[in-house]
């Protein structure tokens, strides 16, 4: 059994608990080695792509210093570690979801009406007569000169 004073057999009693859960390749160098009430907990630099900054943690119970036990191993963040976004419950994502939706919703009412309202400010503009339903070219009625022209030259539809 290893000494729990001796940080060396510390370290390889880590490095063994971690290979129990992930490769050798991916835990690297031990960073630190602290001892609080009987239990010794060493961090060692996570040696995989993606994971900046993060540590693998080995908790190692040494109030028996003749039989040092390992309580637990995990894999945490460390300072400038790459971290999710806080966890947002899904009832609060959809409400946050829905109150977009009816911004939204409102602001294209807005200027649909905006729209309207600058389609009949152009309509009154280009309305030059009551006859809506004449050919309207610049102000001129063509059939009212076309029925001129026929009379003029007596010629029939």
């Amino acid at each position: 059994m290893p000494d729990a004073a001796d940080p060396a057999a510390l370290e390889a009693l880590g490095r063994a608990a971690l290979a129990e859960i992930t490769p050798a390749r991916t835990v690297g160098q031990l960073r630190e080695l602290s001892d609080a009430d009987g239990v010794t907990t060493l961090l060692f630099s996570a040696a995989m792509g993606g994971y900046p900054g993060w540590v693998w943690t080995v908790s190692i119970g040494t109030i028996d210093p003749a039989q040092p036990s390992v309580l637990e191993t995990e894999l945490m963040p460390g300072d400038g570690a790459l971290v999710a976004p806080d966890w947002v419950p899904w009832a609060d994502r959809l409400d946050d979801f829905l109150a977009q939706q009816a911004e939204q919703a409102a602001a294209d009412a807005a200027e649909v009406e905006s729209d309207e309202a600058d389609d009949d400010d152009d309509a009154d503009e280009h309305d030059l007569h009551d006859d809506h339903d004449a050919d309207v070219f610049d102000g001129v009625d063509i059939d009212a000169h076309a029925d001129e022209l026929d009379a003029a030259t007596g010629e029939d539809d």
